[in-house]
């Protein structure tokens, strides 16, 4: 433990220091005092016990470490509810105008408004409340009980009193009326004493029967908590216990036991499960247990599965239904899903039923069908087309056949010309297009024959395209005039102004604020930006200055 001093000690100072520190924590010497006289714990490391430098403590404490920092006007007070200081017997000027207090105005006054204020008749003027403020610290704004009377509660505990004392009165009537009326019995004839006693004695047994508490339920609830496990659940530290009850009898063979080959069905410690078949030879009708899976896949475990996965396919084809959220309308809309499937099903059932017959029914089959032969009379060729007996059944297109549209007389396909399908009626090579009748086919020929006319015109013109100097650019987009010479000095220094240029685009730092742009563009200066171009589609531009 620190000193309050921190001067320098020498190496048998230190030494006895350590020592007396030593025997103080195994309480051989007593503790150190204070200033204010007190103990210091000696256990208390050095880090809290040393008061820094700038308090210049003398003397051992620990009062830096207390609130030294008190604010003498935080108050535990409460307010004096009803208290008035002043009743005034006439109006005063601002005050309220509805009851004549000064402590508020008529927009806050609790009275009832009056028909004609206090203002107006100057008579029944309420008398000012007593205003407090209070700065309270920070338990005292927190403390949900500062400011309560128990004196309050008083009539509370008196109601209750006055309850329990009824009560007691009245079976305290009760079972005086009781002995009197046994009295009564008792005067009226001695003759029947051996009766009474016996049916007294029977009232009595019946009543100890009642407060009892019956010995074998006792035992039963004790042997009911032999699986009973106390555990701490959902907290970081502990928190609240959980009752966890083992419902395994204690008689029934361990799961793990029932088959002690390795390779068996895998138990799991954690989760105490074993979801393979341990006896998977045995006879079914004579093991207790195969397995968890036969739990999951078995009775409600699987309704609740299919029920699960009914919920998150409907939501993945757009419906809005969630398990967790609204199990009830799942567990509803499942339902009428399996009701409509199974109508559906029945349904397609019935109807394949009426189409082709149903071979497990007791209908006794036609005589022709059962063996196979009719009285119809049917004549073939030799190469077995039918020739007299039964008409040639035409084959069906799965298309609409003679449906004519658009006014037309004929169907799409009846007309072919140029590699095109049309309409035979019109001429038309456009579907669904609307019939022209014959007048269309004027047209369409009319047309044909003027493109015609108009191809050979064309071929028999011999005019060639008027051939048009092309005109070579300069780089800056400008026609470059034929008697353009470049000069040699003009250029270099373009060069280097393109070079410098450059230098001040790399860093910005080098710009002066107020530059002179000369918007004057030469022909060397456009050969200059020209040839210091970087081209990206050039192979060499990483080999370049």
């Amino acid at each position: 433990m620190a000193t309050a001093s921190v001067s320098f000690k020498s190496r048998e100072d230190h030494r006895k220091q350590l020592e007396l520190e030593e025997a103080r924590k195994a309480g051989l010497a007593p503790a150190e005092l204070d200033e204010d006289g007190k103990e210091i714990n000696p256990h208390i490391p050095q880090y809290m016990s040393s008061a820094p430098w700038y308090l210049n403590a003398q003397r051992p404490s620990l009062k830096h470490q207390r609130k030294w920092k008190s604010d003498p006007n935080y108050t535990k007070s409460w307010y004096d509810r009803g208290a008035k200081i002043y009743q005034a017997e006439k109006y005063r000027k601002g005050a309220c105008e509805n009851c004549g207090a000064m402590t508020h105005d008529k927009k806050s006054c609790t009275e009832r408004p009056r028909k004609i204020g206090a203002k107006h008749t100057s008579m029944h003027i309420a008398p000012d409340e007593k205003i407090e403020s209070f700065e309270l610290d920070y338990d005292g704004k927190r403390d949900r009980w500062n400011g309560f009377d128990p004196t309050a509660y008083v009539h509370v505990i008196d109601r209750f009193d006055r309850k329990d004392e009824a009560r007691k009165k009245f079976l305290k009537e009760e079972q005086l009326r009781k002995l009197e009326g046994k009295n009564k019995e008792g005067n009226e004839g001695e003759g029947n004493e051996g009766e009474r006693e016996e049916e007294e004695e029977e009232e009595e047994e019946e009543e100890e029967d009642e407060d009892k508490v019956d010995e074998a339920k006792v035992d039963e609830r004790h042997q009911m908590d032999f699986a009973k496990v106390e555990k701490r659940v959902r907290t970081t530290g502990g928190g609240s216990t959980g009752t966890v009850r083992n419902l395994r009898i204690r008689e029934d063979t361990a799961k793990y036991l029932l088959n002690l080959d390795v390779n068996s069905a895998y138990y799991d410690p954690k989760t105490r499960s074993m979801r393979e078949d341990p006896l998977p030879d045995m006879d079914p009708n004579e093991k207790f247990y195969s397995g968890d899976n036969q739990n999951r896949l078995s009775g409600q475990a699987l309704e609740f599965k299919n029920l699960n996965m009914h919920a998150w396919e409907a939501f993945d084809k757009g419906q809005d239904m969630h398990m967790q959220a609204a199990p009830s309308q799942a567990e509803l809309l499942y339902k009428n899903f399996k009701v409509i499937k199974d109508k559906l099903k029945s349904q397609t059932k019935d109807t394949i039923m009426e189409k082709y017959g149903n071979a497990a029914s007791d209908e006794v089959l036609p005589r022709e069908l059962l063996l196979g032969q009719s009285e119809r009379e049917v004549e073939y060729d030799r190469t077995g087309r039918v020739i007299k007996g039964q008409e040639l059944a035409l084959p069906k297109s799965k298309y609409e056949e003679d449906v004519y549209v658009n006014n037309h007389t004929a169907v799409w396909g009846s007309w072919w010309k140029d590699h095109v399908w049309g309409y035979k009626c019109c001429h038309q090579t456009i579907r669904n297009s609307y019939c022209t009748g014959a007048a269309g086919i004027e047209a369409a020929e009319a047309t044909a024959e003027l493109m015609r006319a108009n191809i050979a015109r064309k071929e028999a013109s011999d005019d060639k395209p008027v051939e048009r100097e092309e005109k070579r650019l300069a780089t800056w987009g400008t026609e470059i005039p034929d008697d353009l010479v470049l000069d040699e000095k003009l250029l270099a220094e373009s060069l280097k102004k393109e070079d410098e240029r450059r230098k001040v685009e790399k860093d910005e730092r080098k710009r002066k604020y107020n530059v002179k742009w000369n918007d004057e563009v030469t022909a060397e200066d456009m050969e200059a930006y020209r040839m210091k171009k970087v081209h990206h589609d050039d192979p060499m531009k990483d080999f370049l200055n």
